[in-house]
C-alpha cells in the first residue's frame, strides 16, 4: 500500500467510497466523475502501479468481475454492450473501468475525432445520495447472477 496512492486509501477505508462490490483482493465503486451513471472502476486491493505489472491471477479477477458486472449493467440500464478498459492515466494504481455503453462514444479514442484541438472539461460529480442508489441498484443486480 502507497500512503499517497488514492486507490490505496480507498481499499484500505481511508476514503469513503460507494462499493459495488468487495472481497478479498479487490474492490469495485463507482467512479466520483461518472461517464455515464453506473461507472464503475474494479482496483486490486494491493498496489500495482500499471495493468501489466498485474500478476495473471488477479488481472483474471477483475476480468471475471467485470463480466458480471457488466452482465448485471446490460439489465439494468438497457444497454447492448459495456465497455471495459485499464487505464493509468489520472491514478497510478492498476484499474479498470467498466462504463454501460448509451452510445459508441461512451468510450473511444480521440483517434476517431476529426477536430484534434478540442478542450475537455472534468465530468460532472453527482450528489452522494445519488451515488448511493446507484451502487446499491449494482449491488442487488449483481447478486442476481452466477
Amino acid at each position: 500500500m502507497s500512503d499517497s496512492c488514492l486507490f490505496c486509501r480507498i481499499a484500505q477505508g481511508q476514503i469513503p467510497a460507494h462499493i459495488v462490490h468487495e472481497d478479498e483482493d479487490i474492490l469495485a465503486f463507482l467512479d466520483i466523475q461518472p461517464v455515464r451513471p453506473g461507472h464503475v472502476l474494479i482496483i486490486p486491493k494491493q498496489h500495482y502501479p500499471y495493468f501489466e505489472d498485474l500478476p495473471q491471477r488477479r488481472a483474471n479477477q477483475i476480468l471475471a468481475l467485470g463480466q458480471s458486472l457488466a452482465q448485471a449493467m446490460k439489465a439494468l440500464y438497457q444497454v447492448e454492450r459495456v465497455g471495459f478498459v485499464f487505464t493509468g492515466i489520472h491514478v497510478a494504481h492498476a484499474h479498470a473501468h467498466l462504463i454501460p455503453m448509451h452510445t459508441l462514444q461512451d468510450v473511444t479514442s480521440t483517434q476517431y475525432i476529426a477536430q484534434q484541438d478540442l478542450e475537455f472539461i472534468t465530468p460532472p460529480q453527482p450528489p452522494a445520495e445519488q451515488l448511493a442508489a446507484t451502487a446499491a441498484q449494482l449491488q442487488e443486480a449483481l447478486k442476481t447472477r452466477p
